[in-house]
């Protein structure tokens, strides 16, 4: 099956309220628009350059969310290109996202990154330093704090990724219940192409598929 066949496969069969992120990485604008005529309205990207070099040719006929590592850096590029950005994990980052905001009038909808499996090599605040770290960027007046994000693992047995969707979504309820100002926990992103099944039974409703859209990387 091709993109467009896997794309719309894919939109039938998720629940009504879950948004389906179709992950870009390494792919061509062909391949990207192909997934955007069948129906796909957000676009995931992990790095900057990526983005920009297919923004030309789907630019706003979808949305944008940037789903990797951000670095300071390239927190202006990220600004001007992304409708949100997925995964904060630290004050200072929030900061320089509200700095480059404040320079060009736009309000970023935001997600806090988790590192549900507490693990080193990966990005993402850890469980009980959420609430700090959330309580710290709602002050920020040019960030809208949307939601949280997880990885789980990317392969093995789906079921190894549930303990970190059940932990991601015990912090996204008890965010919620705090009722703090300038945050609305709207989203769970979890689950990608292995695990969006096991994401979704435990309460996602942004899930992030690239190989299941796009077929297996080169």
């Amino acid at each position: 099956m091709g993109i467009r066949e896997n794309s719309q496969k894919l939109l039938k069969e998720l629940p009504a309220g879950v948004e389906l992120v179709a992950a870009a990485k390494t792919r061509t604008a062909e391949e990207v628009m192909a997934a955007v005529e069948a129906g796909i309205k957000i676009i995931g990207e992990n790095y900057i350059q990526e983005a920009e070099a297919i923004y030309p040719a789907v630019g706003n006929k979808a949305r944008w969310h940037f789903i990797g590592h951000l670095q300071k850096n390239k927190v202006k590029k990220a600004v001007k290109l992304f409708d949100m950005i997925e995964t904060v994990d630290s004050v200072e980052l929030a900061q320089e996202i509200d700095r480059r905001c404040a320079q060009t009038g736009k309000a970023m909808p935001v997600l806090v990154e988790i590192n549900s499996g507490r693990e080193k090599q990966k990005a993402g605040v850890l469980p009980e330093k959420a609430e700090e770290l959330i309580k710290a960027i709602s002050v920020l007046p040019n960030i809208k704090l949307m939601g949280l994000m997880t990885m789980g693992p990317r392969f093995g047995n789906p079921e190894d990724s549930r303990p970190y969707f059940v932990t991601t979504k015990k912090i996204f309820e008890r965010i919620k219940a705090l009722a703090i100002a300038n945050v609305e926990m709207k989203y769970l992103s979890m689950g990608m192409t292995n695990s969006y099944r096991v994401a979704l039974e435990e309460g996602a409703n942004l899930v992030r598929i690239g190989t299941l859209i796009f077929g297996e990387r080169d």
